[in-house]
């Protein structure tokens, strides 16, 4: 198993809709095989910043989400909604 954080900075007008379809979209992200966990997180200091954090059981399972019509509509939709380039991390959970 590893971990997938993704960090996304939004425009402030932006953020209502992003989490609207973030609401819509979970579900079936969290039914993507061999995702085990995902969750959203928001900057305390800086409320335009957001994470995604995600568990999965592996590489393997990740990359074809990525591949996915459900990954690329997703990101295709948040990218408008960026403010600055997001950052991702694949890390291993000790």
């Amino acid at each position: 198993m590893f971990v997938r954080i993704v960090k996304m900075s939004f425009h402030s007008k932006f953020i209502p809709d992003f989490l609207k379809m973030f609401d819509e979209k979970k579900s079936f992200i969290k039914k993507s095989e061999g995702c085990l966990l995902l969750e959203l997180y928001q900057d305390k200091s800086n409320p335009e910043t957001f994470f995604t954090y995600s568990h999965w059981e592996n590489e393997h399972d990740l990359e074809n989400y990525r591949n996915s019509e459900l990954f690329i509509e997703t990101w295709k939709q948040t990218k408008t909604y960026f403010n600055d380039k997001p950052q991702a991390w694949s890390v291993n959970k000790l």
